[in-house]
Parts: structure tokens; C-alpha cells; sequence
């Protein structure tokens, strides 16, 4: 097992070289990283992983996304602080974590259907200091009551950009979401919206993610 010591040394190099790779490209991202502790977001047994740039097992049949991935969703997604920002699939919390270290954690709201997972993820933040209000629901219909978001981040492959995310969106807000016709193949795309339920979208980067069910997802 990695000793204590031995995980912000890892976590230094990791970003290094997602800094090198071009995958982090922004002060404010590369900075995300450097905070975050993600060991703290893994199932004690892959702490040894962490900083691999590889995804790994949570509970519940669900994974943490390479960091890489992470990195670019983020990138995408145009973040600054002071932006209210819905991500819809929590996982382990760590892009949660994330989030609220770019934007600030009264600014982050995080759905996930799994209520198990959910409490993992509770725990994972809490142990982090990450103070981010968590809430157990269908993320493909989003979370109104706190709409409405300059931006909503979707870490779950979906077969399209449902409707209650545009509706939630602000003007000119952002939804960066892995949109794909199989479960098993996506890709990012990063949908502005230009009008009452209307978005221009533009398509990125090929990636995979675990499907997302729910009411208008898989």
C-alpha cells in the first residue's frame, strides 16, 4: 500500500503530466487537481491507483473517470468562480470536488440516483472538507429546485441532451455531457443555449462512460 506521504507526491506528477499531455490546459483546472485529494474518492483497496490515469471500480457497478477525461470534460466546460453548477451522476464525489474547488462549494449541487452511492460519496467529501449539497435523484430530469445553472456537467453517457437540462440552463450557460447512441461509445459534447429550449452543440472528444438511466436517459 502507498503511505500517506506518498500520495501528494503522486498527485504532483499526475498533473504534470496531464499539464504536459495538454489535457489540463487552464490555470484554474490545473489547480482543481493539485487540490484535490483523489485517493480519497476510491475504494480503500485501488488507493494504490489513484493517480494512474486510468478509471476505476466504485460501488454500485460504477467508475471513477480517468483523470484525463476529467480534465478535459472540465476544460470544456469553462468554469470560473461564482458559477452555479448541477453535476448529474455524484459517483464517488470526486468531480464534485472538483467543481467546488473551481467554482466554490455553495455553487455545486451533485444528483446520483444510486442512494448507496450517494452515501459513499457523502463520506468521501465529508473526509475531504468538501461541504457540496449531495441529493439522491434521476439526473437525466436534472434538479429544479436549484435551477437555474450557468452550467451542468453530466459524468454518464446519455442518448442526447434531454430537455430538462436545457430548461435549467441559463442564457448562454453551458451543458458539457458524453451524448451517444449505444451505451458503450460517446462523445463530449458541449451544448450553449441560444434560446428558450434551443442549444447550439458542438462535438469533441470520442469517450466512454457508464450509461446514464433515468426517465430521459438509457
Amino acid at each position: 500500500m502507498c503511505s500517506v506521504d506518498d500520495f501528494p507526491s503522486l498527485r504532483a506528477s499526475l498533473v504534470d503530466d496531464l499539464v504536459r499531455d495538454g489535457h489540463v490546459r487552464t490555470v484554474a483546472v490545473e489547480r482543481a487537481f493539485r487540490a484535490v485529494p483523489r485517493e480519497l474518492f476510491v475504494p480503500q483497496d485501488r488507493q494504490r491507483a489513484s493517480y494512474a490515469d486510468t478509471p476505476l471500480p466504485i460501488p454500485m457497478g460504477q467508475t471513477i473517470s480517468a483523470p484525463s477525461m476529467i480534465a478535459i470534460q472540465l476544460e470544456e466546460a469553462d468554469l470560473a468562480a461564482g458559477l452555479k453548477v448541477l453535476d448529474v451522476g455524484t459517483g464517488s464525489g470526486y468531480n464534485a470536488a472538483l467543481l467546488a474547488a473551481m467554482v466554490g462549494p455553495r455553487n455545486v449541487v451533485s444528483i446520483e440516483r444510486h442512494p448507496e452511492l450517494l452515501a459513499f460519496a457523502r463520506d468521501n467529501l465529508r473526509r475531504a472538507d468538501f461541504d457540496i449539497v449531495v441529493v439522491t435523484g434521476d439526473g437525466t430530469q436534472g434538479y429544479a429546485p436549484g435551477a437555474p445553472y450557468d452550467r451542468i456537467v453530466v459524468t454518464a453517457g446519455a442518448p442526447r441532451i434531454t430537455r430538462s437540462w436545457i430548461r435549467q440552463t441559463k442564457m448562454g450557460g453551458k451543458i458539457v455531457a458524453p451524448i451517444g447512441r449505444s451505451t458503450f461509445s460517446q462523445i463530449l459534447v458541449t451544448a450553449t443555449k441560444t434560446a428558450e429550449e434551443k442549444v447550439v452543440m458542438r462535438e469533441g472528444t470520442p469517450c466512454a462512460f457508464v450509461p446514464l438511466v433515468g426517465k430521459e436517459g438509457w
